[in-house]
């Protein structure tokens, strides 16, 4: 039975290649290290992120195939453009960070715990207040009904969790990212793991060597630093409505 690698902690750079990790459970790559900046940025770099629950050591994955969207052919379907034509949702772009990571940590039906523990949603505020992380937030109002956040590496996003408050809430965060990110030329957003909600949604499967290519290539190219809040394309939900 092979053995799960166990991460030097001095060394925030040193991961094993993604290519040796577990077909099951699929994507294990490795155990320990911490959630400093400096380390999250070199695993999202080689195509590795944490997932683990409270109480347990940190676990890195790296699944095959990868699940992405191509961020021009992501789907809206007409039910959903006919809603949002007539809604008078609101969006933003890091104008509460915290409060999405809190939300899409937050209990939901049929799970029993979260992935995004203490320590998760404290890294993630870091590499946000340091620029690397951001989120799409969806209003009603004064009140927040979804979002999503992920991180930033060149021109590939990765995206980590979204919410829903209110029906369709992290849709539109979704489809308001996908169109921001590809009118700046962000070819692909990272889903990390299939599910058939985001297969709905437009996704697709990616092999794991043809997503590292990718990320490779668009991590090297320049992206969208700095707060996104006044750049951000979209500021209504029925903007997104053909």
């Amino acid at each position: 039975m092979n053995r799960l690698p166990i991460l030097d902690p001095r060394r925030p750079d040193a991961f094993p290649d993604p290519q040796h990790a577990f077909a099951e459970p699929n994507g294990l790559l490795a155990a320990g290290g911490d959630l400093s900046p400096q380390r999250l940025l070199h695993a999202y770099a080689r195509g590795i992120f944490p997932w683990y629950g409270e109480g347990e050591p940190i676990l890195w994955w790296s699944p095959d195939p990868r699940c992405v969207f191509r961020t021009d052919r992501m789907h809206l379907s007409r039910r959903l453009a006919r809603t949002l034509r007539g809604s008078r949702w609101t969006i933003s772009a890091d104008a509460a960070f915290g409060a999405v990571v809190s939300a899409c940590g937050a209990p939901r039906a049929r799970q029993s715990g979260t992935w995004i523990t203490r320590a998760m949603h404290a890294a993630y505020v870091r590499l946000h207040a340091l620029g690397h992380a951001h989120s799409v937030e969806v209003w009603d109002g004064e009140a927040l009904v979804g979002g999503i956040y992920g991180v930033a590496l060149g021109r590939m996003f990765c995206g980590e969790s979204m919410f829903s408050r209110a029906e369709n809430g992290s849709k539109v965060a979704l489809l308001a990212l996908g169109r921001a990110l590809h009118g700046w030329g962000f070819p692909l957003l990272d889903a990390q793991v299939t599910n058939p909600h985001l297969l709905r949604m437009g996704a697709i499967e990616m092999p794991r060597a043809e997503y590292l290519a990718e990320l490779k290539r668009l991590a090297a190219l320049p992206g969208v630093t700095g707060d996104w809040g006044p750049r951000f394309p979209l500021r209504r939900a029925a903007e997104l409505a053909p």
